[in-house]
């Protein structure tokens, strides 16, 4: 099994072989102002396991954090991709780029001491605070 996605214009578009990781919601500061959300809710999948499709040259790699970057397209701005090495031989993939279905639904919302208060969630997933928290 697997499932394709792509950013806004389709200019990068990738394609994951299943099975996933995880995939949670996040609600760190970082990810709310790199997506101009409440929160993203990620995909996680072995980097062996996704190919990307960029034939025009638009997917570029911004320096988010000493340990991190996050992918977007160049060309119409959409937000796709973080890796880290706290998350060696992963890629998290903004689950809202996929067109297909995944293998998984959200399971948890990770680094919940910093959501923003003007959103109210009621589904019955854990939520934790940051690590080391």
């Amino acid at each position: 099994m697997s499932a394709r996605g792509q950013c806004l214009c389709g200019a990068v578009s990738f394609n994951v072989q299943f099975p996933s990781r995880w995939v949670a919601h996040c609600h760190c500061t970082m990810c709310q102002r790199a997506h101009g959300a409440a929160f993203v809710t990620w995909a996680s999948v072995n980097t062996a396991q996704c190919t990307l499709q960029d034939s025009q040259g638009h997917l570029r790699w911004y320096q988010s954090s000493a340990e991190a970057e996050r992918g977007f397209c160049s060309q119409c701005g959409s937000s796709l991709f973080f890796r880290s090495s706290r998350w060696p031989g992963e890629i998290h993939i903004a689950r809202a780029n996929f067109i297909d279905p995944l293998d998984k639904e959200p399971q948890i919302h990770g680094y919940y001491d910093t959501h923003v208060d003007w959103i109210t969630l009621a589904d019955s997933l854990p939520k934790k605070p940051a690590p080391g928290i």
